[in-house]
């Protein structure tokens, strides 16, 4: 009974650890709107590629761990994140304007 009580303890373990790190995954997304006085972001969320990258993209609000990081980032920055949710609550833990599109020089 105690081997099996510890295989079901492992497995619960693994089970947290695996949806803790697929909940970090990095995102990338366009930023909204920003509320720098309750510290939240809305970011609608762009699809891989370009394909119908315009349809079809939701749009969500986060809480953000450090509020600083908002001045740096207005509507329409793309921006690459990770999200930790904690009691129901979406958070971004890391935050990062993306790669701008590359400019070609005028001769």
């Amino acid at each position: 009974m105690k081997i099996a009580g510890m295989i079901m303890a492992a497995t619960a373990a693994l089970s947290i650890a695996s949806t803790s790190v697929l909940a970090q995954q990095a995102r990338t997304g366009m930023v909204t709107r920003i509320d720098r006085i309750s510290g939240t972001i809305t970011i609608k969320d762009m699809p891989d590629g370009t394909t119908g990258a315009n349809t079809g993209a939701a749009t969500e609000e986060f809480k953000i761990q450090d509020g600083a990081r908002l001045n740096a980032l207005h509507a329409g920055d793309r921006v690459t994140f990770a999200v930790s949710e904690t009691a129901g609550t979406k958070t971004i833990t890391k935050i990062d304007k993306a790669d701008a599109v590359t400019k070609i020089d005028k001769k």
